[in-house]
């Protein structure tokens, strides 16, 4: 199946963090604390996803009190922290949402993704992945990890459906009410 035919299929739009949502840096302060850079461009793609109507989630197997923040900014409803069996976590959210495979997209970049990267409908890497990821995904995107990659996806994924119309007249009418307050 083309990935077009599969991006055509997508309800929700599941993302790791460490090298995907991020370029996989990780400073750590003197306190222990690890700080995080997201990239705004791939927080933009999050709120289209939403605003096309499509769910969001996240399964990484880190756990950082930055990316409860940034989840909540961009309203992703299913983050999964702390997580050594991703598929396991992916079933869950199949279930818990109703969704067969076929109609969910990751995007990851390391071996860590790799079986939820073999059972979802259409898979992603990001340019700077595994090589053993980029050979069981669909779709491999032109930007690394951090940079850009998850908006790209996301952006396949909205014009594959072509929801691109709904999408720009959404923020068209967010940018007039934007005005009026």
């Amino acid at each position: 199946m083309k990935e077009k035919e599969r991006a055509r299929k997508i309800k929700m739009i599941i993302m790791d963090v460490d090298g995907t949502l991020t370029d996989g840096s990780l400073l750590l302060l003197p306190d222990g604390e690890e700080l995080k850079s997201y990239n705004v461009k791939d927080g933009t793609g999050v709120l289209l996803a939403r605003i096309a109507g499509l769910k969001t989630g996240i399964i990484t197997g880190k756990i950082s009190s930055s990316l409860k923040k940034r989840a909540e900014k961009l309203k992703i409803m299913e983050v999964y922290e702390g997580v050594l069996d991703k598929k396991r976590v992916l079933m869950e959210i199949l279930e818990k949402n109703k969704l067969n495979p076929e109609q969910v997209a990751y995007i990851g970049d390391d071996v860590g993704d790799l079986e939820v990267i073999k059972s979802v409908g259409l898979a992603g890497a990001v340019a700077d992945a595994h090589p053993e990821i980029k050979k069981h995904s669909h779709f491999i995107c032109s930007n690394f990890g951090g940079k850009g990659a998850v908006r790209e996806f996301i952006e396949f994924i909205l014009e594959a459906q072509n929801k691109w119309p709904n999408v720009e007249a959404s923020l068209k009418d967010f940018v007039k009410l934007k005005e009026r307050i």
